[in-house]
């Protein structure tokens, strides 16, 4: 499916790819109120929720998905009425009845 949705024909190419999508050096710039999320057990993007989270210096949230909560895999799967929950709160709270 990634090969799918990133256009690439090969395992080498989709590396190369997704290597391109880095926010090291632009997470600073970052102004809008930022959610996110970590699964526990995500087995393709471990730890960088949370490096994402330290760079940001706008006003931001980390949520992290438990596997005790179901919601341990990559984006949730298994838990997504739980992480919807959460994510429409947090829309609530950061954007939600403004005047």
């Amino acid at each position: 499916n990634a090969l799918w949705v990133f256009g690439v024909d090969s395992a080498q190419s989709l590396l190369n790819e997704v290597e391109k999508y880095d926010l090291s050096d632009v997470a600073h710039q970052i102004s809008c109120p930022t959610l996110v999320c970590e699964a526990e057990n995500d087995q393709f993007f471990r730890g960088q929720p949370s490096m994402l989270y330290d760079a940001l210096q706008c006003p931001k949230t980390y949520l992290k998905f438990t596997e005790a909560e179901g919601a341990g895999e990559h984006c949730h799967e298994g838990a997504l009425l739980l992480f919807h929950q959460r994510m429409f709160d947090w829309l609530d709270d950061a954007v939600g009845s403004r005047p």
